[in-house]
């Protein structure tokens, strides 16, 4: 059998991060009590009229535009008709005809892949429903209404996807983009990026196969897992001569297998309809150049300056850049100390394994960009050791953040000691108790001097510059021969 073609289109839910809901002035929090988020207009009250949130359109737009998308400066909304036991309007508002957005390409510039872009169908804006919790054991079934009516931008992609990996790339770099704007914490464990991927095999030119539709996938690494098992089972089938149905199928991570869910073969006939209760509404040209202007410096600039401002190494940005909140503390690092990489070290370093440690993010960090450059300062001018800065100074200003780096330094007792005639001295003391390995050190076994450098630092109780030091003991070696 010739090898098939697989083909995946996918479509991603974002949830933004707006105060209230697309239509009503409901708080949009994720986590609070069960139906504590519900008001008449999200309960379909007789009377009630929707009003559109300004801010949504806003981020809609913005995310538009940082994908060269093509603003419909004209919107209408829909109404979507089928029955959702956890909306209870029978209906969701939503775009069909008239997206925010049409067009727009997702860039995929990994070092470890083959650069490719993902071409993009269509943006558009639409409510949430509600959640709806099935009971063990039970005959009934919870509904929290709180999700229903947050607001979320639905980004179709096209069918050119070929790979898992490909679409794990994709939904990395939306992610970043989201969260880059600011739009949405992009969190697919609280659900606040879902992603449904449409999947189908077929002969290398042929038409596009039956599509399936995969959904409950939870992380980046169940979608990559849910595909590929998705284009095996379609595959054996294939070589098995059996038929292939367009259907909607469920993902369990449990045993990584698909089941169906219901079939396809019917179109569904939602009766889109023009929303009557909401009028359309018309984005001026100072409307859209005003969000426009908003926009961040996005991924790519930010990586750009990294390395062409700042010296650092593809590596090195690709890791700051990666997150705009830590790429903006190391930008404020930067306004108060020159030394680029030692500032990257300690935020990759020190810093990034103290916010996974403590399961935050950068913003919530008690060392600020200005006490940072103060310690790498302290370092480099060699007031402290390195090791004493990260494992000692750095932990106890977390702990007291009204310290200063010098204070802490002092009061810890950390300050290197400048008096080389003494370190002199100690040298001296340990070759000479040690005859026996400074006639190793003259006979080749260069290795020894680890040694002398570890007895003579436990003297010196570490507060001086190993650097030093070393040269130190080379140059008294080097002199008894």
């Amino acid at each position: 059998m010739a090898t098939l073609e697989t083909v995946i289109g996918l479509e991603i839910h974002v949830q933004l991060n707006t105060k209230s809901k697309i239509f009503s002035y409901d708080h949009n929090d994720f986590g609070n009590h069960p139906n504590s988020d519900v008001g008449a207009i999200t309960m379909a009250h007789p009377g009630t009229l929707p009003m559109v949130s300004k801010e949504v359109i806003d981020m809609g737009m913005k995310l538009g535009i940082a994908l060269g998308s093509t603003i419909n400066r004209n919107l209408i909304f829909d109404r979507k008709n089928y029955f959702y036991p956890d909306l209870p309007k029978g209906y969701q508002i939503t775009q069909d005809a008239t997206p925010i957005c049409k067009g727009g390409i997702v860039k995929i510039r990994s070092d470890d892949f083959p650069h490719f872009d993902i071409e993009l169908t269509k943006i558009h804006l639409e409510e949430d429903a509600g959640k709806s919790i099935h009971v063990q054991n039970e005959d009934f079934t919870n509904v929290d209404l709180n999700r229903s009516g947050v607001p979320l931008v639905e980004i179709v992609t096209e069918p050119m996807i070929t790979s898992s990996e490909q679409a794990g790339l994709c939904l990395i770099e939306l992610r970043k983009l989201v969260r880059y704007l600011g739009i949405s914490d992009g969190n697919m464990e609280q659900g606040s990026l879902r992603c449904d991927a449409n999947i189908s095999v077929r002969l290398p030119g042929a038409p596009l196969g039956s599509k399936v539709e995969v959904k409950n996938m939870n992380s980046i690494k169940n979608v990559r897992k849910a595909i590929d098992h998705e284009v095996e089972r379609q595959t054996n089938m294939k070589a098995a001569g059996q038929v292939i149905i367009s259907e909607t199928r469920t993902y369990n991570p449990e045993n990584n297998t698909t089941s169906g869910m219901r079939t396809k073969e019917v179109m569904n006939d939602y009766r889109y309809f023009p929303e009557p209760d909401i009028s359309p509404i018309v984005i001026s040209d100072e409307w859209y150049e005003g969000v426009k202007n908003s926009l961040p410096a996005l991924p790519a600039q930010v990586k750009k300056t990294l390395i062409e401002d700042h010296g650092l190494s593809n590596y090195d940005a690709n890791l700051l850049s990666d997150d705009r909140s830590i790429a903006a503390y190391f930008f404020k690092t930067a306004s108060f100390c020159k030394h680029d990489k030692a500032i990257s070290n300690w935020i990759m370093g020190p810093v990034k394994s103290y916010l996974n440690e403590n399961d935050i993010g950068i913003d919530a960090l008690s060392l600020t960009p200005q006490k940072l450059a103060d310690l790498i300062h302290a370092v480099q001018q060699k007031e402290i050791s390195h090791s004493d800065a990260t494992q000692q100074a750095f932990k106890h200003i977390l702990n007291h953040p009204q310290v200063e780096v010098a204070a802490a330094i002092a009061t810890l007792g950390l300050a290197q000691v400048d008096d080389f005639d003494e370190m002199q001295q100690l040298i001296d003391d340990v070759l000479e108790e040690h005859q026996a390995k400074v006639k190793e050190y003259h006979n080749g076994k260069k290795g020894v001097i680890g040694m002398f450098m570890g007895l003579i630092m436990k003297k010196a109780v570490g507060r001086t510059d190993p650097q030093k030091v070393n040269e130190m003991i080379k140059g008294t070696l080097d002199k008894i021969k």
